[in-house]
């Protein structure tokens, strides 16, 4: 049994989507938390740990969390580990229209998605951490209704859509899948699933 530590109800079903059979998991809901670790790391794989780390011993359960963000490379990786919490309150549209007009008139408009997995188990003290990273760019407008975040103004390499106008497709590529699958094949060499 595994809990998801995360508070944001996209992320938990997206990620449901990548385990394994015989995982069960349980949700922050379940155990009636409200209370959130500051992340205030520098990287990905701290603020992931921190989450995972301190769910674990809150919960005393076996713990998976994420990281993730958004990189520009013209904007020297900003939004980064700041991708969630940069103009707090606003909505992600209104993040995504920040960002484009801060990209206009640039011409390098590369960019990638981070996403950091990590696991925490209480008892034995054991902690691993996977990394998932899709290429892409950004768009010159927010396109699709699909995913969430910055899904719509986000075109990985090879397609010409946005993860948002993606649907089912996203899914088979993103940073959070390949995070993910590396965590669990992993953590299936050192625990049964079944």
């Amino acid at each position: 049994m595994f809990l998801i530590a995360t508070m944001n109800k996209h992320k938990v079903e997206e990620i449901k989507r990548f385990l394994p059979d015989g995982v069960q998991v349980l949700s922050l809901d379940d155990f009636n938390l409200k209370v959130q670790p500051t992340e205030d790391g520098n990287t990905f794989v701290e603020n992931a740990l921190k989450k995972a780390i301190f769910y674990a011993n809150l919960t005393r359960t076996q713990t998976i969390a994420d990281d993730s963000g958004l990189m520009i490379d013209s904007l020297d990786g900003f939004p980064g580990v700041h991708s969630a919490r940069f103009m707090e309150g606003q909505s992600y549209e209104e993040k995504m229209r920040f960002i484009l007009r801060m990209l206009q008139g640039k011409s390098d408009r590369k960019a990638r998605f981070v996403c950091v997995a990590a696991y925490h188990d209480p008892v034995e003290k054991l902690s691993l951490c996977c990394e998932g990273v899709v290429e892409g760019s950004i768009a010159e407008a927010i396109r699709g209704t699909s995913g969430f975040g910055y899904d719509p103004i986000f075109v990985p390499d090879g397609y010409e859509m946005t993860f948002g106008e993606m649907g089912e497709e996203k899914h088979k590529i993103s940073h959070r899948y390949k995070a993910f699958s590396k965590l669990f094949e992993k953590l299936s060499a050192i625990i049964s699933f079944k």
